[in-house]
């Protein structure tokens, strides 16, 4: 049932991935001026002559924006049709298309007016969004046909918990993304300690990247709680307690390359991007979480 829609929604879910990816490539190479000042065209051109590298990473970032945006556009409209009588549809496939807007404008806008890092760093949060949404508008279609769908009854505080664990995971997503466009990365040498010391304070790009690192501890922990709870209290939630495992054992590898970026001088291309792709589809996972707790169970 709807394969076709299950078929393009992988293919946009996949596409939405590419410009997550291009997007940190952009901001880790630093080509977010590679066409300078113009937006849509690059230096007034549509292809741009003799192009420098950052040139080249730039503008590809926007054109495969755009057809991926398209692609978004169309996989809501479709959704929308085939899948009307689905609960959640609605609300999923006007956000995808929200957020894709609202992403491609932060984007020009940082491109022609320029942008602070804090607005900056939103690119990427939103981002991050805009793949949960078409990743469970895809999800929907797969469920679609099912005798039942997947619902879960779990306590009141276990659902505040769970709540507080995406909402906190999503900040942390937002202090990655500052690190990247304050440029400290590096601003901490070593791990554990922060260039020798335990605690160098919360000042300048030093102080960014130590609340990101202290952010991302604390991120395990609460991940870890989710899980354990889970396993112990609802080990008869299957779905529950899989998206659990996963989410823990994603921040898990999350923490590996954040660690990698450190002690490599964040030299290893695959290894930053990777950092930015684990977290977003981490995000996407819990997300998935949240709308089956949302759901009433049967």
């Amino acid at each position: 049932m709807h394969k076709r829609l299950k078929i393009y929604g992988i293919l946009t879910s996949i596409g939405v991935l590419i410009v997550l990816l291009q997007g940190a490539l952009v901001t880790k190479t630093g080509s977010g001026e590679g066409c300078g000042a113009t937006w849509p065209l690059c230096f007034g051109e549509v292809i741009p002559t003799n192009p420098a590298i950052e040139t080249v990473i730039e503008y590809s970032h926007r054109i495969v924006s755009g057809l991926v945006g398209v692609m978004i556009i169309i996989l809501a409209i479709w959704s929308w049709k085939q899948l009307k009588h689905v609960k959640e549809v609605r609300f999923m496939a006007v956000a995808s298309v929200i957020l894709i807007i609202f992403q491609g404008l932060l984007g020009a806008g940082a491109v022609v007016f320029g942008q602070s890092n804090a607005i900056l760093a939103l690119h990427f949060g939103i981002s991050a969004m805009s793949l949960a949404a078409v990743v469970l508008l895809t999800i929907l279609a797969f469920e679609d046909g099912k005798l039942q769908k997947v619902a879960t009854k779990v306590s009141t505080s276990y659902k505040a918990f769970f709540f507080f664990v995406i909402t906190y995971c999503y900040a942390v997503i937002y202090t990655g993304a500052y690190v990247k466009h304050m440029e400290a990365t590096l601003a901490c040498a070593g791990f554990p300690t922060c260039n020798g010391v335990l605690f160098p304070g919360f000042s300048g790009p030093i102080g960014v990247q130590f609340l990101h690192r202290l952010a991302g501890i604390f991120l395990v922990l609460v991940l870890l709680i989710l899980m354990i709870w889970t396993i112990t209290r609802f080990k008869k939630e299957i779905v529950l307690v899989w998206v659990s495992v996963v989410a823990f054992s994603l921040i898990i590898l999350q923490m590996i390359t954040g660690i990698s970026v450190v002690f490599t001088q964040n030299e290893i291309l695959t290894v930053g991007l990777l950092h930015a792709l684990i977290i977003s589809v981490l995000f996407s996972n819990l997300c998935y979480m949240a709308m089956i707790l949302l759901r009433k169970s049967q």
